[in-house]
């Protein structure tokens, strides 16, 4: 197997997959960008109009409200998954009574679809018949009642909780698989050198786990720039479109209201954003991975 080793078959190795990722991938991104420069309907020829479609864009008040929903639900779920995911796997990674019932009841909504786990959260949320209200009213709370859907205020967090309760079990899994790679001598060593739990944790394992820390960090801020079915289910971008996001406002302007140029500017945007705040994190982790080893 040593001809593997040679640059010419590598190559030839990675051109499938090379043609299958522009093909599937980078293509319809070209498409999607050139189509954000035109005026097209759908029907006929797309027509140039340069950068009217950015500056409606930016002129727009659904734009900024899409993009303030986004923002809020980016920031609540990076930080409980990001926080909460880390510590629950450094639980369940111990060798603790249930550990493998509590894995799998834990990853189980990581599978159920997205579609169906908006209509599932419904029943919970939904300011008329969801549960949650309906037991308000019956402890005599009526007064704590909220539009937890469907309102001008709450949707964005709703649908942040709902997205952080599908993606938990998932990135708890991931952290668990770093959590194994980290040999056992050096936590051994640790332990007999006298540290406590919260210095190994801080010293040893958060160290050694900054690539996975990293991939799950990218993992959730792509996801969350994804969050389309759950909104779709739950409150439709309703009403009015105050619980819009960007890829749902892209998708309404786009089909609902067919107006292809429009629509691919909101996701072209969508786009460079998420891959501003990815750059970001990783020029932050990247400095701060430098400064640590320095020290």
């Amino acid at each position: 197997m040593h001809w593997l080793s040679k640059k010419k078959y590598k190559i030839c190795l990675m051109i499938p997959t090379l043609l299958v990722y522009s093909i599937f991938i980078m293509l319809p991104i070209v498409v999607a960008v050139g189509y954000s420069f035109t005026k097209y309907s759908g029907i006929g020829q797309a027509r140039f109009i340069g950068l009217k479609n950015y500056v409606r864009l930016f002129q727009d008040e659904i734009f900024w409200i899409s993009l303030k929903n986004t923002m809020v639900m980016f920031i609540l779920a990076f930080v409980l998954l990001l926080t909460l995911s880390f510590q629950i796997a450094l639980l369940l990674n111990k060798r603790l009574k249930g550990v493998d019932f509590s894995k799998a009841l834990i990853f189980s909504p990581a599978i159920i679809a997205p579609i169906i786990v908006g209509i599932i959260w419904v029943y919970f949320l939904d300011p008329n018949i969801g549960i949650i209200n309906n037991v308000l009213d019956a402890i005599g709370a009526g007064n704590l009642k909220q539009k937890w859907i469907g309102g001008d205020t709450l949707s964005p967090y709703s649908i942040a909780i709902i997205y952080f309760w599908q993606q938990l079990g998932y990135l708890v899994t991931i952290f668990i698989a770093g959590l194994k790679m980290i040999p056992g001598d050096v936590l051994e060593a640790v332990k007999i050198d006298g540290a406590s739990a919260v210095q190994e944790v801080r010293y040893v394992i958060i160290p050694m786990m900054r690539t996975t820390i990293s991939t799950v960090a990218i993992l959730i801020i792509t996801g969350v720039f994804k969050i389309f079915e759950i909104v779709q289910q739950t409150t439709g971008g309703g009403p009015n479109h105050l619980s819009e996001t960007l890829v749902t406002y892209s998708y309404s302007m786009t089909f609902s209201s067919s107006d292809y140029g429009y629509g691919m500017s909101l996701a072209t945007v969508t786009l460079l954003l998420s891959l501003l705040i990815t750059a970001v994190y990783s020029r932050v982790t990247k400095e701060r991975g430098a400064k640590s080893y320095d020290k």
